[in-house]
């Protein structure tokens, strides 16, 4: 039985409250009521599987329209880089983003898009959006 011998071949995996929104800081934008859409990516997003801890590497993009604060880009490098070893789904990976950064910027939208390399034959692509109101 091939499922017995993988049973054991497990890698750490955090859960998602190591998740370091505290983090993140945001800074003023002086050009509220503008429409500038801001638009941060790196291919260098990376969590894991919550079942095998294999890891999930993507480009990850998020787009916005700022109301009247932006996210500190230092702080959100450091913010991505702690999903490194949590175990979460591709698809609740960038809603958890969205989220978290809707509730920092209140922005006027946002989108977080990420596309995931091949593993095991199939690549991904997940999207996650938000219209302020």
């Amino acid at each position: 039985m091939t499922e017995d011998k993988y049973a054991s071949r497990r890698f750490d995996i955090q859960p998602e409250d190591v998740i370091d929104v505290a983090v993140l800081e945001a800074i003023p934008f002086e050009y509220p009521g503008s429409e500038t859409e801001v638009v941060y990516e790196t291919e260098e997003f990376t969590a894991v599987c919550p079942w095998t801890g294999l890891p999930d590497f993507g480009t990850l993009t998020i787009t916005y329209v700022p109301q009247d604060k932006l996210v500190e880009l230092k702080s959100l490098k450091y913010y991505l880089n702690s999903f490194r070893n949590v175990g979460i789904l591709q698809e609740h990976a960038v809603n958890r983003i969205l989220n978290d950064l809707v509730a920092l910027l209140e922005p006027v939208s946002m989108t977080v898009e990420a596309e995931y390399r091949e593993r095991g034959g199939i690549s991904g692509y997940a999207v996650a959006e938000w219209e302020g109101g």
